[in-house]
């Protein structure tokens, strides 16, 4: 009965695990939207919405520490918990850039730079993430290592749209003549711009970190850790 309680309070980590990430990610789409849209109002709400995010982050927290003190698991049950209390840290850390995205939307007057596909970006990082979790559930490791992979094309996209606002703003800079007439609002749109374009990278770290504890759950390997 004793073992029985027992794999029940595993499955229900892993549940509500998913659970917890499902809502990250909803929180996430909500602010890229925002971000895409200038949703002030949208926005706010994902910047209210944190403190049920961080709520849930610390409920458990309290959940793979009291398995680790009450159950004391080893092996494969113990990789478990402490991969499950690993992602649900990268989980939080993702919805706190959703929150630094929202931000930006809120305090800025001026739109998205024009050359961030925010929906584009984001949503690959927000793809890998859901398939990180995916994987988490289903204990698939070729798809850990296929997040792995396309980590790198995301960099490298985020680094293209890095040089491009650089560019733009080099460009626009050397074309103003008269001081005056410049309000400063290509500067202010490609400050945004740039922290748009690393919180979304952040975001793709995070699902690899996500899917570097799944393999090490479901194999025992550092491979993906780093």
């Amino acid at each position: 009965m004793a073992r029985q309680h027992y794999q029940q309070q595993l499955e229900s980590l892993t549940h509500e695990v998913t659970a917890m990430a499902e809502l990250v990610l909803d929180r996430y789409k909500m602010a890229l939207e925002a971000a895409e849209t200038g949703d002030r109002r949208l926005a706010e709400t994902v910047i209210k919405g944190d403190n049920e995010i961080n709520e849930r982050y610390l409920a458990l927290e309290k959940q793979c520490t009291d398995l680790i003190a009450l159950q004391q698991p080893v092996a494969g049950d113990l990789r478990v918990v402490t991969a499950s209390f690993k992602i649900i840290t990268d989980l939080e850390r993702i919805a706190d850039l959703a929150t630094n995205l929202a931000d930006h939307t809120r305090a800025e007057q001026t739109g998205i730079h024009p050359a961030v596909d925010t929906q584009a970006l984001g949503g690959v990082a927000g793809e890998m993430v859901e398939d990180a979790i995916a994987a988490y559930e289903t204990a698939d490791t070729g798809m850990c290592r296929a997040i792995a992979d396309r980590d790198g094309t995301l960099d490298a996209d985020c680094e293209r749209t890095n040089e491009q606002i650089i560019r733009t703003l080099l460009a626009e800079t050397a074309a103003t003549t008269d001081a005056e007439s410049n309000d400063g609002s290509g500067l202010t749109a490609a400050s945004r711009g740039l922290l748009t374009v690393r919180d979304i990278e952040r975001v793709g770290d995070h699902a690899v970190n996500i899917a570097a504890r799944v393999l090490y759950m479901v194999e025992n390997s550092d491979e993906l850790l780093y």
